[in-house]
């Protein structure tokens, strides 16, 4: 199997409690995603969808152009990183989804992000 088209994705989060405001159910939380093309060419990331969803089961389907306004091409080998954030109403959740990606071959691939959580740490007292 060929590996021309494959884009490895990794994130980080981080709970931000200067933000958040827990008796207003608004939780809000960082992450880091790192998109690493291994793949034998180069590639632009065109747009995302995310599914957001909170313990409670609830839902937020996010859609749109590129990360962080831009649509960078990743070469074989580079990697691309920025920040972005969530809100949730319940202090943890989880996010999954896809990057729309088109190779410089002409053709349009998916990288799936693998679920991961978000989670408020456990206060210490």
């Amino acid at each position: 199997m060929s590996k021309m088209h494959a884009i490895k994705v990794a994130a980080k989060t981080a709970f931000l409690a200067e933000q958040s405001e827990p008796a207003r159910s608004r939780y809000v939380f960082a992450y880091t995603i790192t998109i690493e093309n291994t793949g034998d060419i180069s590639a632009r990331l065109l747009s995302r969808h995310w599914l957001i969803t909170d313990a409670l089961g609830k839902v937020q389907e996010v859609r749109g152009d590129g990360v962080v306004g831009q649509q960078p091409i990743l070469a074989p080998g580079a990697s691309f990183q920025y920040t972005s954030g969530a809100i949730l109403e319940t202090p943890m959740g989880s996010m999954e989804g896809s990057y729309q990606m088109l190779g410089e071959d002409g053709v349009s691939f998916d990288a799936q992000i693998s679920p991961f959580r978000l989670t408020v740490p456990h206060a210490l007292h």
